[in-house]
Formats: structure tokens, sequence, C-alpha cells
């Protein structure tokens, strides 16, 4: 049976326990590279892991972007959105409809 994880800070993750997700709290950025390769063994579907972390670490992310798993999906931290989840589902969509449905923006 496939898994859902999240990965990031302990404060921004640990709501999403009580929603039956396995949490891993980290604080840094080759932390996190080396537990998505550990969770992908360990038969994880999908891993959301917030956009501070995921930064840092996009080589990682693209190498599973072309695997059917684990879906990477970048979630805001506690602190706010920078923003790099919102463009990540917008490219995903246009590549999907090759038109930008979102916000109307023809690509």
């Amino acid at each position: 049976m496939y898994k859902m994880g999240v990965i990031g800070d302990k404060d921004s993750i640990l709501g999403f326990k009580a929603l039956g997700l396995s949490v891993f709290p980290v604080t840094q950025p080759e932390q996190a590279a080396r537990l998505i390769h550990r969770l992908a063994k360990e038969n994880y579907a999908v891993l959301f892991i917030t956009e501070q972390l995921a930064k840092d670490i996009q080589e990682t992310i693209d190498r599973y972007n072309t695997q059917p798993f684990p879906i990477i999906t970048l979630i805001p931290n506690n602190a706010g959105s920078m923003g790099l989840g919102m463009k990540g589902i917008k490219a995903s969509v246009e590549k999907a409809v090759g038109v930008d449905i979102l916000f109307g923006e023809r690509g």
C-alpha cells in the first residue's frame, strides 16, 4: 500500500499528523533530499514538502518529476507562501492542456 508524507520544519507540518499523514521534520535541505530518496524506496506515493526546503533541492525534485512515484507537491510553511507550489501547478496544467486555465494567460 502506498503512503503519504510531509517534509518540512516541525511547526509547519505537525498538523498533517492529525490527518493521518507521516510527518518528517527536518531543518536542512540536504536532510530533505536524503529523506526523499529514502521515502521513494519505501513506497511513498505522495510527498508534500515545504517550499522553503524545496527551493534548495530542486535537482532532487526534478529527478522525481520524471518518475511516476513519489509525486512531490510543494506547500507553504507557517511563514507563508513563496509561490513555488502554485508555479509548479500552473506549469503542470499548461503542460496537460496547453493553456493557462488557472490564471487566464495563454501559454
